[in-house]
């Protein structure tokens, strides 16, 4: 097994147990009265992962041997993600689900910046496929993670309005 095949598949499985981490939260956080909001862009998220990961498999020769200064990068990027996901606990989902009510969390992360998980996630899209040397992967789907982002925090700024003034 190559170290790309390696790599992308420890990401794969990582953004498929938080998929059925965010699962469980979802089903909670609904059965408690929470409602989701902008549903209609989520497939383009799980598209947009999916590409990105496919582009690097298909894109990037199974030889290459990577950066592994970026790898670390993305190590660490990883540990960020960690945090943002304990400090967060039963309200982390990756769809925008709020509970009325619900006092923010400002802890962790959350002290410093009010969207910590989407930098993260914009640093990982550029830097794996940067750690490969595939500079075209990085510049294309950091651009389009961008797009759908900015509209994802006017979604979800929207939506935490109400529960800011608690």
């Amino acid at each position: 097994m190559t170290a790309l095949y390696l790599i992308v598949g420890i990401v794969a499985c990582q953004r498929i147990a938080e998929l059925a981490y965010a699962r469980l939260n979802e089903r909670r956080l609904l059965a408690l009265g929470g409602h989701e909001i902008g549903r209609r862009h989520y497939p383009l998220f799980i598209l947009l992962h999916g590409a990105w990961l496919l582009a690097m498999l298909v894109m990037i020769s199974p030889g290459r041997s990577p950066n592994w200064s970026l790898i670390g990068v993305m190590a660490m990027l990883q540990l960020l993600r960690l945090w943002v996901v304990q400090t967060l606990g039963p309200y982390w989902t990756t769809r925008v689900i709020t509970l009325p009510n619900a006092p923010l969390i400002r802890r962790g992360p959350f002290r410093f910046l009010r969207h910590p998980n989407y930098i993260i996630v914009v640093a990982e899209i550029a830097v794996l496929p940067l750690a490969f040397g595939a500079y075209g992967i990085a510049l294309v789907f950091t651009l389009l993670n961008l797009l759908l982002l900015g509209w994802r925090i006017h979604v979800e700024e929207q939506a935490l309005a109400l529960r800011r003034r608690l």
